[in-house]
């Protein structure tokens, strides 16, 4: 990267189920302010506006911010899937780190209807017609079930029978989830819950029960992002800053490999995580800290190994052994993450930014990791957008 790009301030407002939320433009408007408190900024210092969001109409993100001033500057709507959050902190950083601009918004919001994901528009070829037709061919698709789930859980099929995985193993990551969820007071799940609820919870497909399922939810957040000159020249903090990033699609072959696995994001994860430790010189095993998308138990232990923190195929030693939690080797998801934080599309990856940021300024309160310097997160869409931010700690 040619030139640091430190996170000036971030914001997030509580998590929520559908029956509980309020409208997109009202949380969205109250992540930024949450930010530009954080920062001390006022809104007229932003020079670009990034806005991700899945489910609405276009130009929402010109309806968020408009409540906090008609300033003239550009706004670009995102939308990349369960990436679109971390993919609009994509722009916003490489505006910055080109000299672009000094200073770029990137925000994250959704208002989600309650239930499944399901497609919206049926008079067209949907974006996963052909991730459809490649799981169809390696796995038995319950038609009477939401399609999205049972990717997921044929990558757990798939993952259980090439390594020997028990299915158990899986619900004690959403045991994890809850126990750090349960010093967040931004998720909508706290409640603690036990291994065997989770495995007597209805049964949707291959491995995966109900409560390995991340909740429709509602929420949003935001982060900006400027030069360190422009940090100085305004008195903002400079203590975290984006040490490498990037955002990475699908290679040729993946449909025919027919392997669910790779379906859901596991080549690109991995793909993603070697570019970004080679291009920062991080080891992995010096991150302390890591957000990753659980949006099922499943993806979190794919992306245990896809991002490094464990060899592959030792992801279920690393779970029995603990070094997916505190007093372990990595703490992954001390916000709950998506399963107990939950999964507002647009908002997620900058959650999990403003987790992130957080952590590296102590302020994570019941939920701070000692002694964190670097801290990684993971976002995916799948269609597919995978999204890692290496931040770290300024001294």
């Amino acid at each position: 990267m040619s030139r640091r790009v430190l996170v000036a301030g971030v914001g997030m407002i509580p998590f929520a189920k559908p029956s509980a939320t309020r409208p997109y433009d009202v949380m969205g408007a109250g992540a930024v302010k949450a930010a530009l408190a954080d920062a001390g900024l006022a809104y007229d210092r932003i020079q670009q506006v990034y806005a991700g969001y899945v489910y609405g109409d276009s130009t929402c993100g010109q309806r968020v911010v408009y409540g906090l001033g008609m300033t003239g500057v550009p706004v670009v709507n995102v939308n990349n899937n369960c990436a679109s959050g971390s993919s609009a902190l994509w722009l916003a950083r490489q505006a910055v780190e080109s000299g672009a601009v000094e200073c770029a918004l990137a925000v994250g919001f959704e208002q989600m209807p309650a239930g499944a994901l399901t497609r919206k528009w049926q008079d067209r070829s949907g974006p996963l017609t052909d991730f459809e037709a490649s799981l169809r061919a390696s796995f038995a698709v319950d038609d009477s079930l939401p399609l999205t789930p049972q990717y997921f859980a044929a990558a757990g099929v798939e993952y259980m029978a090439k390594y020997g995985m028990k299915p158990e193993t899986f619900a004690k990551v959403a045991v994890k989830a809850r126990r750090h969820a349960a010093g967040n007071p931004y998720a909508v799940f706290r409640d603690p819950i036990t291994e065997q609820e989770v495995l007597d919870s209805p049964h949707l497909s291959g491995p995966l029960t109900r409560l390995q399922c991340c909740p429709p939810t509602c929420g949003a957040a935001a982060a900006i992002v400027c030069s360190e000159d422009f940090a100085r020249r305004n008195g903002l903090r400079t203590d975290v800053a984006i040490r490498a990033q990037t955002l990475l699609s699908d290679t040729a072959g993946l449909f025919d490999k027919r392997s669910p696995m790779a379906l859901v994001g596991s080549d690109v994860t991995r793909a993603a995580a070697t570019e970004i430790y080679e291009r920062s010189g991080v080891d992995p095993r010096d991150i302390g800290v890591v957000e990753l998308h659980d949006c099922f138990t499943v993806n979190e232990v794919l992306t245990y190994e896809g991002l490094g923190l464990c060899p592959e195929g030792g992801a279920e030693e690393f779970i029995l052994s603990g070094d997916n939690t505190y007093g372990g080797r990595v703490v992954t998801n001390p916000s709950g993450g998506l399963l107990s934080k939950g999964h507002p599309l647009g908002a997620t990856g900058l959650a999990q930014t403003a987790e992130i940021t957080w952590q590296l300024r102590g302020e994570a309160g019941p939920r701070q990791v000692d002694g964190v310097t670097l801290g990684l997160q993971h976002n995916l869409g799948l269609g597919t957008a995978g999204v890692i931010t290496l931040f770290e700690k300024v001294v």
